[in-house]
């Protein structure tokens, strides 16, 4: 008999040890599917293409039928580990070191995939997995464009007739110490391209061309020198960063023709993508001189996330619950960082997130205390069986 994958570092070790480097399955889903098997799962590896990026390799994993439907969501593939000799061990060893597993991946997001695995697995041995349904959905394109993966997985389920009552994603969470945050929401994600045209000419004879470059500050200071809101009752202020800031020329006795500077909006429910947008064009108009308001263009970049926030609720109940239960505290629940997956799921059913201590995540040397996924796995596992219980 197979036996189950209870442990959890031994589900990492082999999840680390696949160099999946975002779009490459580097064999991440094959050794997953090889520890659901013996749980019942039955899988599908559906690969998404589209014009213009990769080919992606994504899992949907289900077992059960009728009753409740919990979904965990999460990816196997991983950021480029960067320079090998800035790492003290291999970045696809899974070394273990001083009580911590390293390895690319190791917190986002392999280790919470690894217990999740490892919570079903011991509520399967102890003969507790609940009456319903658990489902799996693990691409390969959450570090990539995110084109190939979630969006059209959760397509794919659905054509197949699933139905998702909750999801939770994987993600690292916690600042510092596991059971600090649970993440109910997140802001949306806007980024756009403005360039401002002009005239070339030689910078001896500037009279005769239109140097872009002067109404530069004005714009610069228009976006960032007053605040786009105050924040809101579930998020921090909104946020706009200058990200580049580009005039195409190389050369340092031509007047450019144009400056193109990038910028992204992390912004909260005070705003749409639409008011926002609106809010940014009146800014730049604001800033530039009468004879230069037609001199301008924005260029909004796709995709754009949209902020969410899941209500409290059984979801939300049975994780802080369980989270309390297995380390004694109560978890903050937090719409703050970046984006996730979860923008996508949140179209399909109540989500949150919840994983390992972030605080390495995408560095060299990312790693994970063996004790912390111990304690990840009794979360998870105290979690399923709340959740469960709170649907009968």
């Amino acid at each position: 008999m197979t036996p189950l994958p209870t442990d959890p570092a031994a589900n990492l070790f082999q999840l680390l040890r696949c160099p999946s480097v975002t779009p490459a399955e580097g064999g991440a889903l094959l050794a997953l599917s090889r520890m659901l098997a013996p749980l019942g799962f039955a899988m599908e590896r559906p690969v998404f293409s589209d014009s213009g990026t990769p080919d992606v390799e994504n899992l949907l994993a289900r077992r059960g039928s009728g009753g409740p439907h919990l979904c965990f969501a999460g990816h196997t593939d991983v950021v480029p580990p960067g320079a090998e000799a800035d790492w003290t061990h291999p970045p696809f060893s899974g070394a273990v070191e001083g009580g911590e597993m390293i390895g690319r991946g190791a917190v986002d997001m392999k280790g919470g995939i690894a217990c999740f695995v490892a919570a079903v697995a011991r509520l399967a041995e102890k003969n507790l997995l609940p009456d319903g349904r658990i489902s799996l959905l693990i691409t390969g394109d959450e570090e990539g464009p995110a084109i190939n993966g979630t969006v059209k997985l959760l397509r794919f389920a659905e054509d197949r007739g699933e139905r998702f009552d909750a999801c939770l994603v994987g993600e690292p969470t916690n600042p510092d110490v596991l059971g600090d945050m649970i993440k109910i929401g997140r802001r949306g994600s806007l980024s756009g391209r403005l360039t401002l045209r002009g005239r070339q000419g030689h910078v001896a004879y500037p009279h005769r061309a239109d140097n872009p470059m002067r109404r530069l500050p004005a714009v610069l200071e228009a976006l960032q020198g007053q605040p786009l809101d105050e924040g809101s009752a579930a998020f921090q202020p909104s946020n706009l960063e200058i990200t580049s800031v580009d005039t195409g020329n190389p050369a340092t006795n031509v007047i450019p023709a144009e400056v193109a500077l990038a910028f992204n909006i992390r912004f909260n429910d005070r705003w749409t993508p639409d008011t926002l947008k609106a809010e940014i064009l009146r800014r730049i108009e604001a800033a530039l001189p009468a004879n230069a308001r037609d001199a301008y263009a924005v260029e909004w970049r796709s995709p754009v996330s949209d902020v969410f926030v899941t209500q409290p609720g059984p979801l939300t109940q049975a994780l802080s619950e369980a989270v309390e239960a297995v380390t004694g505290r109560t978890p903050e629940l937090s719409t703050s960082g970046g984006t996730s997956d979860a923008r996508f799921i949140k179209n399909h059913c109540p989500v949150v997130e919840f994983g390992l201590v972030g605080a390495t995540m995408h560095m060299a040397n990312e790693r994970v205390a063996l004790r912390d996924l111990e304690t990840l796995t009794a979360i998870y596992e105290t979690f399923i069986a709340r959740w469960f219980a709170a649907q009968s």
